[in-house]
């Protein structure tokens, strides 16, 4: 039997805890661990795989961290920061030992470094503005040196590269997108970007220039529309997350390739079907595969974990579909699904533990 936990956040007031046993295909609710308010997203410290950082994705927005418990919970919070903004929606641990947390609603961030191993956050974090119209700033990226922003406000992708000091950051350059396409999330591999646009519903694959301030957009080398066939009258499609999954090296392993999975969102007229993920394979050039149907009810977090990353947990942000497991099958270039949990009705963001 082996059995995988999982953590995750939604527009609650808690982090849920949930056991996945592989063999039995089954997913049971441990817990639920109080936060504050709207944790809907939440990060692991990249090395020390016992803290959580969740976002409080409100008008005042927040970031918090917590110590994970061996029974799966959370302690009490154990640091607690503003997030200089409306609506943070997203946040990362960086190498550098900075976290990165990017208001959506109020079109800046910030770069924060930590104290006590993680736990604790610095408060003299200067705030990053993004110089826009219109911005909405929706995932922070560390590229290299560099760290990546995708601004679904802006049409752009932001480079943002260290001013020296701990916490002090800035934009040396930019990579421009379809106008009116709206960048949502970004994945990275090599010198190429894959860039799923929410506004559009599109997959994009550009090179990214060497020089941050290299001026113009960059070519497009592909750009696919994830629209799943036989959506209904009235459907309004709203590209939520994008994955990317690197092949294995075992000579034996199933998924010797790699692949993207990016997910629809419906906000419009429901399809009986539910939201589709899209699946791509990578190599020897990004091509389109199939879409999954998972019943859920506009996906908005999904994330891979299990050995080589097997399993894909997915939820949605409306409706009553609670949290599935799927198993990718056929090398990665298929899924299905192994295992509901309809306790909670929606989760927006998670983290695999183990």
């Amino acid at each position: 039997m082996v059995n995988l936990t999982i953590l995750a956040g939604g527009y609650s007031t808690f982090v849920a805890t949930y056991l996945f046993n592989s063999e039995a295909n089954s997913l049971s609710l441990l817990s639920q661990s109080p936060t504050g308010d709207n944790p809907s997203w939440i990060d692991l410290h990249p090395t020390n795989k016992s803290i959580l950082y969740a976002t409080n994705e409100n008008t005042v927005g927040g970031l918090q961290s917590f110590v994970i418990q061996s029974n799966g919970s959370l302690s009490q919070v154990q640091g607690n920061t503003g997030s200089g903004g409306d609506s943070p929606a997203f946040a990362v641990h960086l190498s550098t030992g900075e976290v990165a947390v990017m208001n959506y609603g109020s079109g800046d961030g910030l770069i924060i470094p930590t104290l006590e191993g993680g736990l604790q956050f610095a408060e003299d974090a200067p705030l990053i503005s993004f110089p826009a119209n219109v911005s909405h700033p929706h995932m922070a990226l560390e590229v290299g040196k560099e760290v990546f922003v995708p601004d679904l406000g802006a049409d752009t992708i932001w480079r943002l590269a260290s001013d020296g000091a701990p916490g002090q950051w800035s934009i040396r350059g930019q990579i421009d997108q379809p106008k009116g396409s709206g960048p949502r999330h970004i994945a990275v591999r090599g010198d190429q970007v894959y860039t799923l646009h929410e506004l559009s519903s599109t997959l994009t694959q550009q090179t990214i220039p060497a020089h941050p301030s290299s001026p113009g957009p960059a070519r497009l080398a592909a750009n696919f529309s994830i629209l799943p066939p036989g959506l209904p009258k009235g459907a309004a499609m709203a590209a939520g997350e994008i994955l990317l999954v690197e092949g294995s090296n075992a000579t034996a392993s199933p998924f010797r390739a790699p692949y993207i999975y990016v997910s629809n969102r419906n906000t419009g007229v429901q399809d009986p079907r539910g939201d589709a993920i899209a699946i791509y394979a990578v190599e020897p050039k990004l091509r389109f595969v199939k879409h999954v149907f998972t019943g859920i009810d506009q996906i908005r977090g999904m994330e891979f974990g299990g050995f080589e990353n097997e399993f894909l947990v997915a939820s949605g942000v409306k409706g009553e579909a609670g949290v599935l497991v799927l198993r990718r099958t056929h090398g990665g270039a298929d899924l299905k699904v192994v295992a509901v949990n309809k306790e909670i009705p929606t989760r927006t963001s998670f983290v695999w533990l183990g």
